[in-house]
């Protein structure tokens, strides 16, 4: 039982006291509690083994909450979430995962046009329904239409990071399986793609029916869709498919291959061998001889089956038929960044205004990373429902992290900074004298995110020309599965980066991977320098830079393109240069 499932078991009970209507304050204390447990750095599955007592040292658990919690751990099941369930009609919670269609708009919906599912919204909104609603308008009712997509996706696709934690817990139950010779994951979670729509897991087993049973003892299993001689598939409690492909070893490499994709960089690969009078699929390479007979000449490896066609074989995350066979055509295939290229992360927030602990505890983590300096970037004060830091309140956090500086003698550094909001009505939200003493500024939109595209394009402009801003955090406002960008011109935006020499961020939180893959490309490719970084909100929050690195692998970015694989003092001259 993970902190993430726990946490989302009293975001869902919060969700259904507030659509029936429940104590404000009952509700508020799910949700806080949510919130803490998904910051809580340790395991509560450990520290629940150690009784209430030790829960109720997390700040803001009680006995109550503590006893649900141990419940959790103990029987993987909350007995009043069940109960509430119950009560609710399953096709509603969809409803809660539109944009702006909170529990109380979607209870209003429910309980007065006895809607219940996505299509009998989008029936309603069609029809002009919704705006009748008091509280409704014409306005909230095309949102709604628009963020119906949103949510439909919602349903069908699973963030990477979360599935990377089904699949580890899958590979840790199937490795010990004595009838396995080999075990890949293919698909677009081996290609890295910021959302996934299900699990491929190929196998190479002399005992098939061994293979299944085991895979069909997964604990998650919710029920096993269909079971074959060579393919068995299944579907989990969280409703994610995974399907399972015996397939032999000679043809190992070719099927990795092909269950890996994408189709568009597939369609090339086939296009390619066909003009050299061979024929690529999932069992392996074929010349096509004169007489039509085929004879297989590669398929174990991947690299062998790349290798007839005179290519490398292609890192996973670039395989989406964009930029990668370009690339390959000027040998050798860029060295795409890595993990351990990484030695500084600039977006992070700390007790100061919303993170979970302090700067000595922000460094402290960062520093066993293997960092060699970060940026504290505390919200400004425009973020007032996380208590944004006013000048005065700046100034003397960045007194603090001189004071930290001056008593760590070692290599390590940490910048001072800010993450400052970029305001409505133009204009950064910190006075230019106050922005001018630290150390790394960044530009970020979090308010007016529904002005239009020039007016957001032209903000985001000023603080680029801004002589103390060097980088703008998600640049386009995204929420993976909850939120659409906003309209701005990336394209204005991308050239202004270039011409004042400033940073664009990939933002690694895995509901953001802002900017995406493609807009990061482009931005590489104009020769704008990226920054990828964690926003981390606790010490364990920075463990997400790997999903940064590959949104930054995915756009064709080398260690030369990311500001993060700078020295401090080659960064120094680079980036903070006034």
């Amino acid at each position: 039982m993970t902190n993430e499932k726990i946490a989302d078991a009293f975001d869902l009970i919060a969700d259904l006291l507030e659509f029936q209507g429940a104590n404000s304050f009952r509700v508020r204390a799910y949700r806080n509690s949510a919130r803490t447990l998904r910051d809580y750095s340790g395991s509560l599955a450990e520290l629940a083994q150690q009784g209430v007592a030790a829960l109720k040292e997390i700040e803001g658990i009680g006995d109550d909450l503590a006893a649900k919690i141990i419940a959790m751990v103990e029987t993987g099941k909350l007995a009043m979430l069940d109960e509430l369930r119950s009560q609710v009609p399953e096709s509603v919670l969809a409803l809660l995962r539109i944009p702006g269609v909170g529990p109380k708009k979607a209870a209003a919906l429910y309980k007065e046009l006895g809607v219940k599912s996505l299509e009998e919204l989008k029936s309603a909104c069609e029809q002009g329904k919704v705006r009748e609603l008091k509280g409704f308008a014409a306005k909230t009712e095309q949102l709604i239409l628009q963020g119906l997509t949103i949510a439909a996706a919602g349903n069908e696709r699973m963030l990477w990071y979360d599935a990377d934690k089904v699949v580890q817990a899958l590979l840790a139950h199937m490795r010990p399986c004595q009838a396995i010779d080999k075990l890949e994951v293919a698909g677009s979670y081996r290609r890295g793609k910021d959302s996934i729509g299900d699990l491929d897991l190929l196998v190479i087993s002399r005992d098939v029916a061994g293979v299944m049973d085991h895979f069909a003892k997964f604990p998650p299993l919710q029920d096993v869709i269909a079971r074959g001689d060579t393919k068995m598939s299944i579907r989990l409690d969280s409703n994610l498919q995974v399907d399972l492909r015996v397939v032999g070893e000679e043809s190992f490499g070719a099927a990795l291959q092909y269950f890996t994709g994408s189709k568009e960089h597939n369609v090339k690969l086939r296009s390619l061998a066909k003009e050299r009078g061979l024929k690529i699929n999932e069992y392996g390479v074929y010349r096509v001889e004169a007489d039509g007979s085929e004879t297989l000449v590669a398929g174990s490896t991947e690299a062998e089956v790349y290798a007839t066609v005179d290519l490398p074989c292609f890192p996973p995350e670039s395989r989406e038929g964009r930029w990668e066979y370009e690339a390959a055509r000027h040998q050798p295939f860029p060295a795409l960044v890595e993990l351990a290229d990484i030695v500084c992360d600039l977006h992070m927030h700390t007790t100061a205004t919303d993170g979970n602990n302090s700067i000595d505890e922000m460094a402290t983590a960062a520093r066993a990373r293997g960092m060699q300096y970060i940026a504290i970037t505390d919200h400004s004060q425009r973020v007032s429902v996380a208590r944004g830091l006013t000048p005065d309140r700046v100034l003397a956090e960045w007194k603090k992290i001189d004071a930290w500086n001056a008593a760590n003698d070692d290599e390590f550094v940490i910048l001072k900074g800010i993450e400052c909001d970029i305001l409505e009505a133009g204009g950064m939200d910190l006075p230019d004298d106050v922005l001018a003493q630290g150390d790394f500024i960044i530009g970020s939109v979090h308010f007016g995110q529904k002005q239009s595209r020039a007016e957001i394009t032209e903000r985001i402009l000023f603080a680029l020309e801004h002589p103390h801003v060097h980088m703008i955090a998600h640049p386009t406002g995204r929420l993976i599965n909850r939120r659409e960008p906003y309209e701005v011109d990336i394209t204005a935006v991308i050239a202004a980066a270039k011409k004042h020499k400033k940073l664009l961020e990939i933002n690694a939180n895995p509901q953001r991977l802002d900017l995406n893959e493609v807009l990061a490309a482009q931005a590489r490719e104009a020769g704008v320098m990226l920054s990828i970084n964690t926003d981390a909100h606790h010490t364990g929050g920075m463990d997400v830079m790997r999903c940064g690195i590959l949104q930054a692998r995915r756009a064709g970015a080398t260690k030369a393109d990311i500001a993060n694989t700078l020295s401090l003092a080659k960064f120094k001259k680079l980036v903070l240069k006034k």
